[in-house]
């Protein structure tokens, strides 16, 4: 299967319209429409109805197949590029908003599980949220020179970034049981190296009945109200699955990744949401059960090149 047709299949599908995909991708109308004619002769059957523009059937099953096979084959040029590319006078990196939180938190900070507040707060005392930029003045002293480009995003944006070579090397948080990796993408395999974990808590406003406690057990939050910040938060089905439960739903969204915005929202009381210890909410609840640990880990396709490897000594 030809990925360059694929990749038009998936444009068009994503836009609803052929003129819009072939401006998306820099086609004419007319290329792409032999391409999606060529995908159809090559599977045997129509993948898009033309008025209006929506999958097949066929179309959306293939659509499922889609994306993991284009990541898969970004990820294999990005791989042989590695080996041929001279020395680097640039390194891209990406970061989600609350790994550089984590980066530089010590190891056992999430020792004391059974614990109340007072020892989940001399846990952090260790954390060093600006352990990033600290690695990143590093690369500068000793590669001069270098021009360093850094962005912020969503986890997914930083996984596939990774994956494909958009960025040298990627830092990603999430939850995960304390002896666990993150479990970053079904699609490829990428090289991690642990960074740091640190202890969850639930933010809540200060009004809250449950603020003020010593800890609390998530399952008995199923069915509170839930901000669902997927880029921030702890995602709600990873809440889900940790407890069990079928609760966990979202009374609001928060599609973005400000921290400060998310707390406001919590502090207006639109919902609760599960963060990283170590994030400045202003009324927290340790998480206590089951036992999660906010686990921050270092993404990279190859760590021979000087300045990304400075950054792999984050921890």
């Amino acid at each position: 299967m030809d990925p360059h047709l694929l990749r038009t299949f998936v444009t068009v599908a994503e836009c609803g319209s052929f003129s819009a995909a072939a401006e998306r991708l820099g086609y004419t109308q007319s290329a792409v429409s032999q391409h999606i004619s060529a995908l159809e002769n090559d599977l045997g059957t129509p993948l898009l109805r033309r008025r209006p523009v929506t999958p097949t059937p066929a179309g959306e099953r293939l659509l499922e197949h889609a994306a993991p096979i284009l990541l898969r084959l970004a990820t294999a040029r990005a791989d042989v590029r590695r080996t041929l590319a001279q020395p680097p006078t640039a390194l891209i990196l990406a970061t989600t908003p609350l790994a550089t939180a984590g980066a530089g938190a010590t190891a056992g900070a999430g020792a004391g599980a059974g614990a109340g507040a007072g020892a989940g707060a001399d846990a952090g005392a260790a954390a060093q949220p600006g352990a990033l930029a600290v690695a990143l003045r590093e690369v500068r002293r000793s590669h001069p020179g270098t021009e360093v480009t850094l962005t912020v995003c969503g986890r997914d944006e930083v996984v596939e970034g990774v994956a494909a070579g958009t960025f040298a090397i990627g830092l990603v948080d999430g939850v995960a049981a304390p002896s666990d990796p993150l479990r970053l993408s079904d699609a490829v395999h990428l090289r991690t190296t642990p960074v740091a974990h640190d202890d969850l808590i639930v933010a809540l406003p200060n009004d809250h009945p449950l603020a003020g406690r010593r800890g609390l057990a998530l399952r008995d939050l199923a069915d509170a109200r839930w901000i669902d910040a997927p880029d921030l938060a702890a995602p709600l089905p990873v809440l889900r699955a940790a407890t069990g439960s079928d609760g966990f739903r979202p009374a609001f969204t928060y599609a973005g990744t400000d921290l400060h915005t998310l707390l406001t929202l919590i502090t207006s009381g639109h919902g609760l949401a599960v963060l990283p210890r170590s994030v400045p909410a202003p009324s927290t609840v340790p998480v206590m059960s089951p036992r999660l640990v906010h686990r921050t880990e270092l993404l990279h396709g190859d760590l021979s090149e000087p300045a990304a490897l400075l950054l792999s000594n984050l921890k």
